[in-house]
C-alpha cells in the first residue's frame, strides 16, 4: 500500500554523498514515526528513467546532487505530486542554502556553508515540515 508521502532521492552511480543520504533517509523511515507515513523512491539522475523524473522535478540544479524532493498521494489520481513549499524563500535556520525553492525538498549545499552535507537533522526538518503542510 502507498505511502500519504514520498521522498525522491536523487543521486548518482558512484557519489559518496549519495550513498550517505540514501542510508540517512533509510534509516529514518525504518522508525515508525516516519516510516507509517513516508516511503523512499530512489532516481539515479544519470539513467534515462532518471534524467526523466530530474526533469520532471524541475527545481533541482544538476550541480547539487543528492537531493531530496516530498511529493504527496493525490487520493482522486493516486500518484505522487511534488509538495509546494508553503514559505518559498524565507530563511530556514536548519536547511540554510540546501532548501529548494518551489518545493518541500533539500539540494546539497557545496558552500563552505553547507559543506556538502545534508544531515539526518536536515531531513527530520524536512518531513516535519511536510506533515504540517500535507
Amino acid at each position: 500500500m502507498a505511502k500519504k508521502f514520498q521522498l525522491m532521492v536523487f543521486g548518482k552511480a558512484g557519489c559518496e554523498k549519495c550513498k550517505v543520504l540514501n542510508a540517512r533517509v533509510d534509516a529514518l523511515l525504518e522508525k515508525p514515526e516516519w516510516g507509517s507515513d513516508f516511503e523512499k523512491a530512489y532516481s539515479d539522475a544519470e539513467s534515462e528513467d532518471g534524467m526523466v523524473t530530474f526533469a520532471k522535478a524541475e527545481c533541482i540544479s544538476p550541480n547539487r546532487i543528492p537531493a531530496v524532493l516530498i511529493s504527496k498521494l493525490n487520493d482522486t489520481t493516486g500518484k505522487y505530486a511534488p509538495l509546494a513549499n508553503p514559505t518559498p524563500g524565507k530563511p530556514d535556520l536548519v536547511l540554510k542554502k540546501s532548501k529548494l525553492y518551489q518545493y518541500l525538498g533539500l539540494q546539497t549545499d557545496y558552500t563552505e556553508d553547507g559543506k556538502g552535507v545534508i544531515t539526518p537533522k536536515m531531513i527530520t526538518s524536512l518531513l516535519e515540515e511536510a506533515r504540517a503542510v500535507g
